[in-house]
């Protein structure tokens, strides 16, 4: 059992501004828990030191009282101490090289491991996460990205009042600046050489959730892949009106056998599978790319077709929106991630290279790999109102028993990577990468 709580200030990236828990949240478990919170102090938190005092939480320069620790990104192998309890997002779950020397040393000071990304229901939902508000910050961006990219075509745009998500105080102004340029939408048309203007989203989970919220805020008409395919031929659209189209698993992939597409199979045997999404990108003018990958799964967009597209002049598809972030993967010109001061690059088919910012021959891509952080008060608020349900049982569950008799959560109990320092069973695969 645990007698301090700790929530850990974050310094993985300059901008990261979130917390697990927020002060209205602290308050919660100290009044009505009656848990110890000691929170390490920041200048830079969303939520200010003094807010977390009203809340009831003690301040302090470090951690060292307490045996269990919440944070939100990766913490460097300095800051771990032998037989606590680590609760955030560890990004080991791939066996991701860059994080294998965090987690051996967590193994070697026999720490507990808890990751947020494992913590799903019985059908395997996640029930803890920032996706959605990744999904908003991401479409604003993007929004954001096409107007400074459709200024520098010359074009006359609405989005040129539209700012970078972390520039918004909160996110109800954000959306506030977007239902404006609907109104202006509406009201004056988009250009003709932009018409019809497509929004493709790759994935219907939370971030493309998110991300559909913040487009739902336009004059939009949401139409099927099939159609996609055949709006160009339609003479009379509307000049007003922004297309979306969702694209799920049966309309990215196909069999290379020929069978028909099978979602659970897809899946279990991904090699089995081929991308057919290329055949819809000529009719995109936005992409927002929502989708889990790994180097399993065949991608969406490779470097070699955009070699040809732009062999052949500059395509309708004007800014990717990779929420997903994967370097090099279901978008292959994603060739690193951004951070939020310096958020966008134009990638150059021809050469392969990227220029920082919006000028340049090729295409635009935005690709934050911390878009919740830009929205830093809603996301928190968001990810804590579920967290907050969880911590006085891992609070009062006592790790030195043997794992199956660990009294937590079930859902808790299968995101516990590490039990005393050894990987818990369904995280034995890892013994491969941290070799």
């Amino acid at each position: 059992m645990s007698n301090f709580i700790g929530i850990r200030h974050e310094d993985k990236y300059k901008l990261e501004r979130r917390a697990p828990l927020t002060p209205k949240h602290v308050a919660r478990l100290v009044k009505q828990k009656k848990l110890d919170i000691i929170v390490q102090t920041s200048d830079k938190r969303i939520f200010t030191d003094d807010e977390y005092i009203a809340a009831g939480a003690k301040i302090a320069k470090d951690l060292k009282k307490c045996s269990v620790i919440f944070g939100v990104k990766e913490m460097p192998d300095s800051f771990f101490e032998p037989e606590k309890t680590y609760v955030f997002f560890s990004h080991v779950v791939k066996g991701q090289p860059y994080n294998m020397g965090m987690l051996r040393r967590m193994m070697e000071l026999k720490c507990n491991l808890i990751e947020y990304e494992k913590v799903v229901d019985e059908q395997g939902k996640r029930l803890i996460f920032f996706g959605r508000y990744a999904g908003m910050a991401g479409m604003i961006n993007s929004l954001w990205a096409l107007g400074l990219r459709l200024k520098d075509a010359g074009f006359s745009s609405t989005l040129s009042k539209l700012k970078q998500a972390h520039h918004y105080h909160s996110l109800a102004a954000a959306k506030d600046d977007v239902s404006a340029i609907g109104q202006l939408i509406a009201e004056n048309g988009i250009p003709h050489e932009l018409r019809p203007f497509v929004i493709g989203f790759t994935g219907y989970g939370n971030v493309s959730q998110g991300a559909q919220e913040i487009v739902g805020l336009l004059p939009v008409k949401e139409i099927s892949p099939a159609k996609l395919l055949d709006l160009h031929r339609r003479k009379k659209l509307p000049d007003n009106m922004v297309y979306k189209v969702i694209f799920k698993e049966e309309d990215m992939f196909e069999n290379v056998d020929g069978q028909p597409f099978e979602l659970h199979d897809y899946y279990a045997n991904p090699q089995n599978y081929r991308s057919i999404f290329e055949k819809y990108i000529p009719y995109l003018s936005m992409l927002i790319n929502c989708v889990y990958w790994d180097k399993r799964y065949p991608r969406l967009l490779t470097k070699q077709y955009l070699k040809k597209m732009y062999a052949k002049g500059n395509p309708s598809l004007t800014v990717i929106g990779d929420i997903s972030c994967d370097v090099e993967g279901s978008v292959e010109c994603t060739l690193k991630p951004t951070e939020i001061d310096d958020p966008i690059y134009v990638y150059n088919p021809d050469t392969g290279e990227i220029t920082m910012g919006y000028k340049g021959h090729g295409m635009l891509v935005m690709a934050v790999d911390i878009l919740p952080a830009e929205l830093p008060r809603d996301s928190s608020d968001g990810f804590a109102d579920v967290l907050v349900n969880f911590v006085k049982p891992i609070a009062d569950a006592d790790f030195n028993e043997h794992f199956d008799d660990l009294d937590l959560p079930k859902a808790i109990k299968k995101a516990l990577i590490l039990h005393r320092g050894e990987l818990t069973p369904e995280y034995k695969y890892l013994e491969e990468f941290i070799k």
